[in-house]
């Protein structure tokens, strides 16, 4: 078997190297706590693209600190009594898609509800005192603030929770089916999703990002979806001063730690030749979940489109295969 990182048996002992921060968990219910005092301010409008099988809208709500957060939702036509729904999260520094791709789902008798991250390449605010796209550098946003809670990616982890407790909130929803699915950073929002909103009930990340950041370091992997750690470093700490205080920063958004709060079925997802999201990365946040899993390994991928997750996922959340 091909190996990057390291051998399969020692992947699935790993427990992570990235420091937790001693209040992690105070962090995290105090931020829950902002984001269910929020009003969201729901808008749907009926979107110019529009379909025989489905309907669908253009959807606004507001997150933490005031960003418009934008959905692509379609809904199926002809909808009897309460019916699942399906969260797609999109990859680093990209956008919801398009609606033909959420079709199938639809077409199942499914809601998708397809966010755009903020600030990246679609239509959600980045609020951070600019105007328009700032597209990456999210994982150091605030570093160098005193307050962890400026961390951006914090209230992207809670737009997910948000537009799930939103979701469920709706009165065609079954709340017990809302399912959470995406790739790389939306494998990372993913987790995030259904850590933060503990009532989804199935999730199917692949290779997710954002995990164990000071192992991407060791292996000399801070590139590509990482680099802005090593842009980072080189220009904000050169001499490594502040190494331990960095990365125990990151750790508030490190999703290994995100994870043993997971009580969804999951399917999760890995190539065992990624470079961009080490496999040790992942089963760092893997081996800390506590809730019904499986892991389906690719020993010859890297991070690219995994043959058949799609369809594996599908089988999952509308046929109930796991």
């Amino acid at each position: 078997m091909p190996v990057l990182d390291m051998p399969i048996k020692e992947l699935e002992r790993y427990n992570g190297v990235n420091p937790k921060p001693l209040d992690f968990e105070e962090y995290w219910n105090k931020a829950i706590a902002e984001m269910k005092a929020v009003d969201p301010q729901i808008v749907m409008t009926k979107s110019e693209f529009q379909s025989p099988v489905a309907e669908c809208y253009d959807m606004y709500f507001t997150g933490v600190n005031g960003a418009r957060i934008y959905v692509k939702h379609l809904r199926p036509k002809n909808i009897a009594g309460k019916i699942p729904a399906v969260l797609q999260f999109h990859g680093y520094c990209g956008n919801c898609g398009e609606w033909y791709e959420k079709m199938g789902y639809a077409a199942s008798g499914m809601a998708v509800f397809a966010m755009d991250v903020r600030g990246q390449g679609g239509k959600s605010q980045d609020v951070g005192n600019v105007i328009g796209n700032t597209v990456h550098g999210h994982i150091i946003r605030g570093l160098d603030e005193e307050n962890p809670h400026k961390l951006l990616f914090r209230d992207i982890f809670l737009d997910t929770a948000e537009l799930a407790r939103i979701v469920m909130s709706l009165d065609f929803i079954d709340e017990a089916k809302v399912y959470a699915m995406g790739g790389s950073q939306g494998g990372a929002l993913t987790l995030a999703c259904a850590s933060l909103e503990q009532r989804i009930a199935k999730i199917a990340p692949a290779e997710p990002f954002l995990c164990d950041y000071k192992r991407v370091w060791d292996m000399d992997l801070d590139m590509e979806a990482y680099g802005e750690l090593r842009d980072y470093f080189r220009l904000f700490d050169p001499r490594h001063e502040r190494e331990t205080e960095i990365f125990e920063k990151l750790g508030y958004i490190d999703l290994q730690y995100l994870a043993p709060r997971i009580k969804a079925d999951v399917i999760m997802f890995t190539g065992l030749l990624d470079n961009i999201c080490p496999p040790s990365t992942q089963y760092a946040a893997y081996n800390k979940m506590q809730c019904k899993k499986k892991h389906v390994v690719y020993p010859d991928y890297r991070h690219e489109y995994l043959k058949d997750v799609n369809d594996i996922t599908y089988d999952f959340f509308v046929n109930d295969k796991y």
